[in-house]
């Protein structure tokens, strides 16, 4: 993949929370992911690439979740979330980060994502996170729909089974983004 224009180029991070962090996760856990974008992001911060981090949370009685019906309702226990379900994971936000809440697992719908990123004129987002065929695909799709060049940071991501993960990265990302491993994203000199 040819180098990226950090100019015009950021890294969006989707639910790397203690929350989502903990699950049962594949084709790697969720510490694994951890780290590997922790390191992306330090090489994003580095080139001067704008990082993104991106959490879901909601009301203890989720009355901002969406209300549509379903056949397989969110898995959600009695009672409302524990208190730092939708922290951020220690050690991955440093100051001049960027935040964004979401109440969907879309990334795009109902936050200021897309308004910060175009006013910092960003063309192409490289995408990493918790659940690949869930929340980072979900971000992705929205990103393309909307114009942005899409780099999926495979090893950057996990989901609740490696089937899915695989769906995903197989079958869907091929046909909106580029998908590589995180060693492989490059910056241009700026």
């Amino acid at each position: 993949m040819p180098p990226l224009d950090p100019r015009t180029t950021a890294l969006v991070l989707i639910d790397l929370q203690q929350g989502i962090v903990g699950m049962s996760l594949a084709p790697r856990p969720g510490p694994q992911v951890v780290r590997v974008a922790g390191t992306l992001a330090g090489r994003c911060r580095a080139a001067g690439v704008p990082v993104v981090l991106v959490r879901v949370a909601f009301a203890a009685d989720f009355a901002d979740a969406p209300p549509g019906p379903v056949d397989t309702p969110p898995v959600r226990g009695p009672g409302p979330l524990p208190a730092q379900w939708s922290e951020l994971v220690p050690g991955l936000a440093e100051p001049g980060d960027l935040h964004v809440t979401k109440r969907q697992w879309g990334a795009f719908y109902g936050t200021g994502l897309d308004l910060q990123l175009r006013r910092r004129g960003i063309r192409t987002i490289v995408l990493g996170g918790i659940a690949t065929n869930f929340g980072v695909e979900s971000t992705a799709r929205a990103a393309w729909e909307h114009g942005y060049g899409v780099v999926l940071a495979e090893d950057a991501c996990a989901s609740v089974s490696a089937e899915l993960h695989e769906m995903a990265v197989r079958h869907i990302f091929p046909r909106i983004a580029r998908v590589v491993r995180s060693t492989d994203i490059a910056f241009a000199p700026a």
